[in-house]
């Protein structure tokens, strides 16, 4: 993972939280709860994780483009990074 301590954190907040509302949509599926509920839920964990996934494209932009991520890896091309992004649409 790349970024500082507080962007880590930050991603991890929000896919916990979206964890727990993936359980909560599974559970509400058992219950045999209402479409509306279910698909409104369901959309909230969609959002969850989309924002999750953006956080580490833009707290990573930077050091992939540079490459000072300490790894040893090559800097990431523009091309690249354009092609992970799109990855989240």
């Amino acid at each position: 993972m790349v970024g500082d301590e507080t962007a880590i954190a930050e991603t991890l907040n929000r896919l916990r939280r979206a964890h727990g509302q993936l359980a909560g949509v599974i559970a509400m599926i058992e219950q045999g709860r209402d479409c509306k509920d279910v698909v409104t839920q369901l959309a909230e964990v969609s959002r969850a994780l989309d924002r999750a996934g953006f956080k580490i494209v833009a707290t990573g932009l930077r050091e992939c483009l540079s490459g000072s991520s300490g790894d040893g890896q090559q800097p990431m091309t523009v091309e690249g990074l354009e092609k992970l992004f799109l990855a989240l649409a």
